[in-house]
């Protein structure tokens, strides 16, 4: 655990103070690397420039609105918990940036798609994407699990996150809980962070092998049993939802899994239609 910055910007010291921190550090790691790893496939896929560029600058966006929305998220939570607290905008849930963030992308996608690109005489805004993002969608996850992969491993050093204690389950722990100074516990963010690089290694190797095409709903059932699981030895506080006995992040694997099987059937019957394959149609223009 190195909740302290790793450099101070100014002479102040302590928690809070302008600096360089552990958490941040892996957190804008895991965005820049999710980013590359998009850059490199839809290179390797055959998009041309401007369906890169847009599926980008479209997904800085998407990643800009889920941290505000995991942020908007983890203060609901805290203030159903605790109203007499008041409202206060502070702390993250991953899930719900990933809702604000996949919401937030599907908006601005389709909003350019479907209203600016047919009526836009501005040349940039123009369509000539020789993808869409049903092309994208299969790998997109892959890119989804690095980023969280590197943010599970900031969560770790900054002391949040973190499992019960490890006496409990007479298992092996480690001093990684900020709000318990020497204090062992299950280092739930590290066991998130290799399922996850477990998770974008499988992914992987379906998609780029196989041309496996269903990457979201492996994703979203994976993810959201793990979550699910793995809420029941975190120790931290999560919040809650008003009348049930799970966490909120228990209600939303729930809602995950669900997506995933519906995705399955989208994928085949619904997307699969609207798939361009780019690199089949480069190889098609060289033979």
């Amino acid at each position: 655990m190195h909740p302290d910055a790793l450099i101070y910007l100014t002479s102040k010291r302590g928690p809070g103070a302008p600096g360089i921190y552990p958490y941040g550090l892996c957190m804008a790691t895991g965005i820049v690397l999710c980013f590359i790893f998009l850059l490199i496939t839809m290179w390797k896929k055959k998009f041309n420039e401007d369906a890169t560029d847009k599926i980008i600058v479209i997904g800085i966006f998407g990643t800009g609105f889920g941290i505000f929305a995991a942020m908007l998220f983890q203060s609901t939570y805290n203030f159903i918990a605790n109203p007499q607290n008041g409202f206060h905008l502070g702390g993250m849930t991953f899930i719900g940036g990933l809702i604000g963030g996949v919401v937030s992308f599907l908006g601005v996608y389709w909003l350019y798609i479907y209203v600016i690109a047919p009526r836009t005489k501005i040349r940039f805004l123009q369509n000539k994407m020789n993808a869409t993002l049903t092309d994208a969608l299969p790998f997109i996850p892959i890119a989804i699990c690095i980023a969280h992969a590197f943010g599970r491993l900031g969560c770790f050093f900054g002391g949040c996150c973190y499992g019960l204690p490890s006496e409990q389950y007479h298992t092996w722990g480690l001093p990684c809980a900020a709000p318990l100074p020497g204090v062992n516990v299950i280092p739930t963010q590290l066991y998130e962070m290799f399922f996850l690089l477990l998770l974008a290694t499988v992914m992987s190797i379906l998609y780029f092998k196989f041309k496996f095409n269903y990457n979201f709903a492996l994703y979203t059932i994976a993810y959201g049993i793990w979550r699910f699981l793995i809420e029941y030895i975190r120790g931290d506080a999560r919040g809650e939802f008003i009348g049930t006995a799970l966490y909120p992040s228990q209600i939303w694997s729930i809602v995950m899994v669900i997506l995933g099987i519906g995705y399955i059937f989208l994928q085949k019957y619904v997307l699969a239609k609207h798939m361009k394959h780019p690199e089949r149609s480069a190889t098609e223009r060289r033979v």
